[in-house]
């Protein structure tokens, strides 16, 4: 059977946010929303992996649990949450993306990722073709502030990127093209919950409120 989320309208615009999701916390919804409303974004995608490569198996919960737990804490929220990449047998972004842009051709697609993906997506496998195949929008996240701007990928694609403010066009705009969305700021982190720190492991009103809308829900 194919996957709903493979039929997205042609030229629908779409957020993707990849991870662990170890677990989904209040930062990834507070992300979805800003991409929603500076990118002119009409869904977010959450791509739950199997795995993580560059991650340790210690810790880890297992992919059905953080599926289930996304589900949950996105619930209510204009957002799917996926774990398709299990069906699609893919294990790396790059090739998770190259399989949807041949099943989905005529959505706009923006990859999401924190500050700190950025500062470390040279170990990506394949990270230049990456950034030739998709808009990234990078979304700031202390204390990667600065450092995500001199790594080597921002400074391999520093002519390839826009100001915040032409963020709208990213995904009309061909790759390599790359923008950081700045002033906008959550202190989630799904390692401090791990460690115990449960401030930001249940979504408040206030998060809840910005992404409101309409159920969208997927397996």
């Amino acid at each position: 059977m194919t996957h709903p989320i493979l039929h997205a309208g042609r030229g629908r615009r779409i957020g993707r946010l990849g991870g662990s999701f170890n677990p989904a916390h209040e930062g990834h919804l507070f992300v979805s929303h800003v991409a929603r409303r500076q990118l002119g974004l009409d869904e977010i995608w959450w791509l739950v992996t199997p795995h993580n490569p560059l991650k340790p198996v210690d810790g880890m919960l297992s992919f059905s649990e953080r599926l289930h737990r996304a589900r949950a804490f996105a619930k209510g929220a204009r957002i799917w949450v996926t774990g398709l990449e299990a069906g699609l047998g893919t294990h790396f972004t790059v090739d998770t993306i190259a399989c949807l842009k041949r099943r989905v051709p005529l959505c706009r697609f923006a990859w999401l990722m924190g500050a700190d993906n950025l500062a470390g997506i040279h170990l990506w496998k394949h990270w230049e073709r990456l950034f030739a195949m998709i808009p990234i929008a990078v979304f700031d996240r202390a204390p990667y502030s600065l450092t995500c701007l001199t790594g080597r990928a921002a400074i391999r694609y520093r002519r390839c990127r826009i100001q915040g403010h032409q963020a709208r066009s990213l995904v009309l705009r061909k790759p390599p093209v790359w923008a950081l969305i700045v002033g906008h700021r959550h202190g989630a982190s799904a390692t401090a919950i791990r460690s115990g720190d449960m401030r930001f492991a249940f979504a408040d009103q206030t998060i809840r409120d910005m992404s409101k809308g309409r159920f969208i829900h997927s397996s």
